[in-house]
């Protein structure tokens, strides 16, 4: 004869790693874009105003450009 045992074992509760985890990922993300429109920004600062020019923007409207402020024909290729 077959005898099956259970026994009970610890509650299921909601965890409060995971909205911990959630807020570290977003924190993380956040900081990412952060370092790559800045990265952005400093690359378009390095061309000249004659290529600048070529892509639509004058020097006055990188960071407008590159923090999607700028809206022109540039909103495409963004």
């Amino acid at each position: 004869m077959t005898t099956i045992s259970q026994t009970v074992g610890p509650t299921l509760r909601p965890s409060s790693s995971g909205g911990f985890f959630s807020a570290l990922a977003l924190r993380l993300t956040t900081l990412f874009d952060r370092l790559e429109r800045r990265s952005a920004v400093k690359t378009l600062n390095e061309l000249d105003d004659r290529a600048l020019r070529d892509i639509g923007i004058t020097r006055s409207q990188i960071e407008d450009a590159v923090y999607g402020q700028f809206k022109t024909e540039l909103s495409r290729y963004l």
